[in-house]
């Protein structure tokens, strides 16, 4: 009888881990952030379906084009908003590079086991590549905000949703307009192109900053 084999090599343990395209184990139960890498997060997020594919046009719209839409719009919300910050919308689905989009209801219906996984997830993120473990409320909430935004417009031009169904579970996009966002669907090898150089422009800009405050 053969079983799957977890990381530790016990092959009556259900495997917990995924193999990356650079090599890396990622394991889902204990996540190390040495095992995560900004170029598997980007093709894994272009490589994922917001809206569970139920967009218009014949590209998919991935989650990591509406990881660059929310920090954009995020940074017209924040007004001075440093690059960690930025840095930190950018990556506020990276989690999902591993769990795939996970659509509210299904999260509704999963509750705590499918939260404690996505957490476990970002805080390694997070360890792998300096940013704070724990967030701000007024940070968070720009986030939040900036994520509503940018889900009102996908699902009213890419998602079929009429605008006052949008407007009750998105509430108003504010100042920002549709115009302003990277909302129309990209191949999946450009879409992780853009995101990854997007993640590289913050990264530098963070080192500068860094670097002239010491």
């Amino acid at each position: 009888m053969s079983g799957r084999t977890s990381r530790t090599g016990d092959r009556t343990a259900p495997r917990a881990w995924q193999r990356m395209l650079s090599g890396r184990r990622l394991d889902l139960l204990e996540p190390s952030p040495l095992d995560i890498e900004i170029g598997d997060i980007a093709h894994g997020l272009a490589r994922v379906a917001r809206w569970n594919g139920q967009t218009v046009g014949d590209q998919a719209y991935s989650v990591a084009q509406h990881s660059l839409a929310v920090e954009i719009a995020f940074a017209m919300i924040a007004g001075k908003a440093t690059a960690e910050e930025r840095m930190i919308a950018l990556l506020h689905d990276a989690p999902e590079y591993v769990i795939g989009d996970m659509i509210s209801p299904f999260k509704a219906v999963m509750g705590g086991a499918y939260k404690s996984v996505e957490k476990r997830l970002a805080t390694a993120i997070h360890l792998r590549f300096a940013l704070p473990g724990e967030l701000s409320p007024t940070l968070l909430a720009r986030i939040k905000r900036a994520d509503q935004i940018c889900a009102y417009f996908e699902a009213t031009r890419l998602a079929g949703f009429t605008e006052s169904e949008a407007l009750a579970f998105f509430g108003r996009p504010g100042p920002v307009t549709h115009e302003n966002l990277p909302i129309d669907p990209l191949a999946p090898g450009e879409a992780q192109a853009r995101f990854h150089a997007r993640f590289e422009v913050l990264d530098a800009e963070r080192a500068r900053t860094e670097t002239r405050a010491e």
